[in-house]
């Protein structure tokens, strides 16, 4: 089934969700550039890189929400399920610590927060690519035996 977010049958969701995972990503390099140098610019760039992770997912999330609710009752949108509530847990765990960075900035707990965020993040990808290189999900059938 091809996604219903499209731009000439192109699903819209993993075309957005690369600049949340890039940011996120980014921060923690960040953080640990931090860390090891303790140059505070560092520390001030994690902090924007979480907030535009956090705007980037959000808006990559409405094409996601809306081709998992197209789908039918099935294995992938049980997975898909998963998916989008591992994804809302890390983006409320980044808005926790956007704010907790506001008001007190660079500590190891934030440090940690982050490590355990993109670990989940590892695992909401992994469910995402089950769901697209195993089920075909947002893939059109009539291209998958064109190739």
């Amino acid at each position: 089934m091809i996604a219903t977010a499209n731009i000439a049958k192109h699903p819209l969701h993993p075309m957005l969700i690369p600049l949340a995972i890039g940011l996120w990503i980014f921060s923690l390099a960040c953080d640990i550039i931090f860390f090891a140098t303790g140059d505070v610019t560092w520390r001030t760039t994690s902090l924007y890189a979480i907030g535009g992770g956090v705007i980037g997912a959000l808006i990559a999330a409405l094409p996601g929400f809306v081709d998992l609710f197209t789908l039918h009752a099935s294995p992938e949108k049980k997975l898909g399920i998963w998916h989008m509530a591992i994804n809302l847990t890390i983006v409320i765990i980044y808005v926790i610590e956007f704010l907790w960075r506001r008001a007190d900035p660079g500590n190891i707990g934030q440090f940690a927060l982050s490590v355990m965020a993109v670990l989940l993040l590892a695992i909401s990808g992994w469910l995402g690519g089950e769901m697209v290189y195993v089920y075909g999900t947002g893939v059109d059938p009539a291209c998958r035996h064109k190739l």
